[in-house]
């Protein structure tokens, strides 16, 4: 019975999160935009949203008291991804990055999710740390599909930035070594430590790249590399929702990572 009760409180801890993105750019805009989707996610069952600045139009930018206002009603998390690096392609850091961390702040969210992009050699971190010390969300480092979003560079950039002391985490895509040729597996072995959020994602080739796909159409590969990360991180969905009945769809992916 204790066993049961601990297996029961583990699956508890897991937390899902819906990435707006999944429902596609066209979806998302028909509906009038991601606000309307909050209703969709709380009916599946999830805990949280991702909220994506690339599908905000000005408007919806400059109201986000809003959506922070809606993300409250529902009892939905909010995490909040800019389609920006922390670092420009010189090796300076994001001079956008106080606005962007503004505008989490602004919608309560947990962390601000951004890509690495050209990480120096040897960084100085004093104005990423007196930087972030000013807000409230949690800066958050993807392995996004460009050469910045190599093992190599990211290894290096999590390693500095926690002998420096600094404060930020990863969200690790699991498709997204695809892109950058590498083998997902290692790279859990390797940053395990440093992540804090998943990117639940499968991928097929399609000509000379990749595109994502619903878990449901490949095979248990996404499992055992999930088992590799920790398991008690928020998994978010960004893989294809896509169907007549969305809150069905949703549940159903929000239920599988739930179990998973």
């Amino acid at each position: 019975m204790r066993a049961n009760a601990e297996d029961a409180e583990m699956k508890m801890k897991k937390q899902v999160i819906v990435v707006t993105a999944a429902y596609g750019s066209q979806k998302v805009a028909e509906l009038g935009g991601q606000q309307a989707l909050l209703p969709v996610i709380k009916a599946a069952g999830a805990d949280g949203v991702e909220i994506r600045r690339e599908l905000m139009n000005p408007q919806a930018l400059g109201d986000l008291p809003a959506l922070t206002a809606a993300l409250a009603e529902h009892q939905l998390v909010a995490f909040y991804s800019a389609p920006e690096s922390l670092y420009t392609e010189q090796g300076e850091l994001n001079p956008h990055l106080d606005a962007l961390l503004s505008e989490a702040d602004q919608l309560n969210a947990r962390l601000l999710k951004l890509a690495l992009g050209g990480f120096p050699q040897q960084a100085d971190f004093t104005e990423l740390q007196r930087t972030l010390a000013k807000y409230q969300a949690q800066l958050a480092v993807e392995n996004d599909q460009t050469v910045y979003g190599r093992l190599p560079i990211i290894s290096r950039f999590f390693q500095q930035a926690s002998e420096a002391g600094v404060p930020v985490v990863m969200t690790f895509d699991m498709a997204n070594w695809l892109w950058t040729g590498e083998a997902a597996d290692a790279a859990a072995t390797q940053l395990s430590d440093a992540v804090r959020y998943i990117h639940v994602k499968a991928a097929t080739a399609q000509g000379d790249t990749f595109r994502a796909i619903a878990l449901d159409e490949v095979g248990d590969a996404w499992r055992t590399l999930l088992q590799q990360l920790p398991d008690d991180v928020p998994r978010g969905i960004e893989f294809p929702l896509e169907g007549d009945d969305l809150v069905a769809v949703t549940r159903h992916y929000v239920d599988l990572l739930r179990e998973a």
